[in-house]
């Protein structure tokens, strides 16, 4: 039972983290139009790398919260039964 909670809150988490990430990509790779400006945003919001691989990152991240989530899902109607 511990661990289907746990497997819910983790699958959550990654939902959120996976999202704020390609949403802090998408606002920095729209919002800034000047290279100097765009260089620094990328500095300071995703930190290294590029918008791309933050986005990239973030959807992979979301794609292991919706993995996570099934397997707790499963987990939790199996041990219902």
């Amino acid at each position: 039972m511990i661990f289907v909670r746990l497997g819910r809150v983790l699958a959550w988490a990654l939902l959120l983290i996976g999202a704020m990430r390609v949403g802090v990509g998408l606002f920095v790779a729209t919002a800034f139009s000047d290279p100097a400006a765009y260089a620094a945003a990328t500095r300071r919001y995703i930190g290294s790398g590029t918008t791309g691989d933050a986005i990239d990152q973030g959807l992979v991240v979301f794609a292991a919260g919706i993995v996570v989530g099934l397997l707790t899902h499963i987990a939790a109607k199996k041990e219902a039964s």
